[in-house]
Order: structure tokens, then C-alpha cells, then sequence
């Protein structure tokens, strides 16, 4: 029986690749985003590239939604192997006008979405997990989360806070949870895909050195244990990143 994967922003971009990729190791992945019928094209278009996917809407800021979607994994699959927490924003790069430091209403859309969103399907999707002969957990972090890296950087470098905040949260959340499920088969790990190819932001597309396809690399890796770090840890395609 194929191994079941969950990946959260997936109709385009790293998590589509991320899902294609799943997908041609043999799992049956469920695609969501926001939009059903964006979930339902993307799902179609894996299917065509000889994937077994199923198109989910998902709303990660809801755990409403998030529960609706466990119980249908549930109730056609029984159990869940792999999720991986791709879904982000960095609301920001939209912000109305100026600010001294960080939009108010930026800051709460990408925290709801990037850190909240990531509590909620753990939450919801746990049980599931806890079904697997081998969970893993994989959340989509930024090498701008780390707190390191941000030290050390120079002021004209780091620019969007709220962004940055959310990754390293991000992390910290890593951290926690695989302090909880250390005593289970459950392994969790934080991973940095780069600066992709993507729409993400309004310079990623044309300034990014790494495909989409590149940024999902590292995130299959760990995906499928094939990474040489414990749970718990922070890697990208090189290996360990400093918290």
C-alpha cells in the first residue's frame, strides 16, 4: 500500500515540485491550497505525470478546514505518513504604503499563516501521523529564520521582519515538537530550500539561482530520510543550518 503525504501550499511553485516528487517515489500525495479548484488542477496535472494525487481546498489559518481535511484522510486512508507545512507568505512584499518597521496588518497575515497555520495541521493531523510506521513532519523554514545567520548579516540584508520572525518561530516550533515525539517513530525537521525561482516575492523570479524543482530537493530528502541529522534539526541541500 502506497505511503500517504500531505503537502499544505501545493498547486505551484516548491510545493508542487514538492508533491511531483513525492508523488514519483510512489506515494499517493494529497495537494491542497486555498482554492479547490486551484487543488483540483494541480492534483489533474500531477495525474498526468503518472502521480496518484487527490486535490484538496485547505485553508491552513482555519483549523476548521484543517479538521475537514483530516477527517477525509481518515476516512480513504486511515492514516498519514508524511506532511509537509510548505504553505507561506511573506505579506509584506504587499503592504500598503509605508511603515517604520513592519505593516500591522502584514505582520498578522504572515504570522497566521506561517506559524499558526503550521500549529493548526499539526493539530489536526497528528492522530493521523501517529498511525504511520514512520511519520515524518517537515516544515519549509528560510535560511532567514535563522537567528544566527540574521546576527551576522548585513543591516541592508535583512529586510522583512515579520517574514524572518515567522521562520524562526518556525523553527522554534522544530524544536518543541520533536522534544514531544521523541519517544515515538515520528521525526520532524526544519528545512531551507534557498532562494528559489518562484513567484514568492517580486524579485525571487528573476534574481533566484535555484529552480523550483532545485528548492524541493532538500525537502524530499528529509521527507525520506535520506538526510544524515537527527530530529529535531534545521538543514538545507548542504546539511546543517545554525539555529
Amino acid at each position: 500500500m502506497a505511503e500517504i503525504a500531505v503537502v499544505t501550499g501545493s498547486t505551484r511553485g516548491i510545493g508542487y515540485e514538492t508533491a511531483l516528487a513525492l508523488g514519483l517515489a510512489g506515494y499517493t500525495v494529497i495537494v491542497t491550497g486555498r482554492s479547490r479548484e486551484a487543488a483540483e488542477i494541480a492534483a489533474r496535472g500531477l495525474g498526468e505525470r503518472g502521480v496518484d494525487a487527490r486535490g484538496y481546498e485547505l485553508d491552513v489559518t482555519s483549523f476548521e478546514s484543517v479538521q475537514r481535511l483530516a477527517d477525509v484522510i481518515a476516512r480513504d486512508h486511515g492514516r498519514l505518513d508524511v506532511l509537509v507545512n510548505n504553505a507561506g507568505i511573506a505579506a509584506e512584499w504587499e503592504a500598503p504604503g509605508r511603515s517604520e518597521f513592519a505593516h500591522p496588518e502584514s505582520v498578522r497575515r504572515t504570522l497566521d499563516t506561517n506559524v499558526i497555520g503550521v500549529f493548526h495541521t499539526v493539530e489536526g493531523l497528528l492522530p493521523l501521523l501517529r498511525r504511520s510506521d514512520s511519520g515524518r513532519i517537515v516544515n519549509v523554514s528560510s535560511f532567514v529564520g535563522s537567528l544566527t545567520l540574521q546576527s551576522q548579516a548585513d543591516p541592508a540584508d535583512m529586510v522583512i521582519p515579520a517574514y524572518q520572525a515567522s521562520k524562526a518561530a518556525l523553527n522554534s516550533l522544530t524544536i518543541t515538537l520533536s522534544k514531544v515525539l521523541a519517544d515515538t517513530d515520528i521525526k520532524v525537521f526544519s528545512v531551507d530550500p534557498g532562494f528559489v525561482q518562484t513567484d514568492f516575492s517580486p524579485i525571487n523570479r528573476a534574481q533566484a539561482p535555484l529552480t523550483a524543482a532545485q528548492g524541493a530537493e532538500p525537502i524530499i530528502e528529509a521527507a525520506l530520510l535520506k538526510i544524515d541529522a537527527a530530529s529535531g534539526s534545521f538543514v538545507n541541500r548542504d546539511g546543517l543550518v545554525p539555529w
